[in-house]
């Protein structure tokens, strides 16, 4: 976008997840004046580069003392991780499919399905994240328009936040496998159809790509769906509801 610099999209959640973990996460962290040292478990939606750089995993093994790390993803990415892990690293892999429910670590994820594919379909999927004081989060990239019957999984979620992919501005024809504006507006129509997004709910629009308008239209164009742009580095405090 005009004037406006961004790096891939990760999501490092109460310094012990990170969502996807690309090859400039490592770095991005550190400038933001953040650690990875923390984190005990990834979430990979997919394998796509920008979303999963498992070089990582060579680095941290060169750090004695971090203990374990459990990897959670799709069998396909996870295996393009396993190459990394070098013999005795306390490294544990956990492959999921839309549909699962596992435990990681605090946090309750059910595991959802993605209108998005690495080589077939399946192979990406997104998360729903409960943590210990009952906040609830979606992380939702990469993603096209969902089948009506997915929103059922979400029903009633009344997340108390939504971090939404919205790559393609106007320029939807390019890709089915991602969101424009267009879009991600009918997204959020169907995530409030069901109660999973509501009044209370903060909407950030992530993973945004270079077909955006500028940062001024598209400020005025998410908040007129009741969303925001996020920023890289941002801080985002996510509340349980105490209602």
């Amino acid at each position: 976008m005009r004037g406006v610099v961004r790096g891939q999209t990760s999501g490092l959640v109460d310094d012990e997840v990170v969502i996807d973990c690309g090859p400039e996460t490592p770095g991005a962290v550190v400038r933001h004046g953040r650690s990875l040292a923390a984190v005990r478990h990834v979430l990979f939606t997919h394998a796509h580069f920008d979303h999963l750089g498992p070089q990582v995993l060579l680095q941290r093994s060169w750090i004695p003392g971090l203990g374990e790390l459990e990897l959670v993803g799709p069998s396909g990415a996870l295996d393009m991780c396993r190459d990394w892990v070098g013999p005795g690293d306390p490294v544990r892999f956990t492959p999921v499919a839309a549909g699962d429910r596992v435990r990681v670590g605090r946090y309750d994820v059910r595991v959802l399905p993605a209108k998005h594919r690495v080589f077939s379909d399946g192979d990406a999927v997104l998360y729903d994240l409960r943590g210990p004081g009952g906040e609830r989060i979606l992380w939702a990239t990469d993603t096209g328009p969902w089948e009506q019957d997915w929103f059922d999984a979400v029903r009633g979620a009344r997340f108390d936040a939504v971090f939404l992919e919205e790559t393609l501005g106007h320029r939807e024809e390019i890709s089915e496998f991602h969101l424009g504006l267009p879009r991600f507006a009918a997204m959020l129509d169907g995530l409030r159809e069901v109660g999973a997004v509501d009044a209370a709910t903060e909407v950030v629009a992530v993973h945004l790509g270079h077909h955006n308008p500028g940062p001024d239209e598209l400020d005025r164009s998410l908040a007129a769906l009741g969303a925001r742009a996020g920023v890289d580095g941002e801080a985002v405090t996510v509340r349980a509801r105490t209602e």
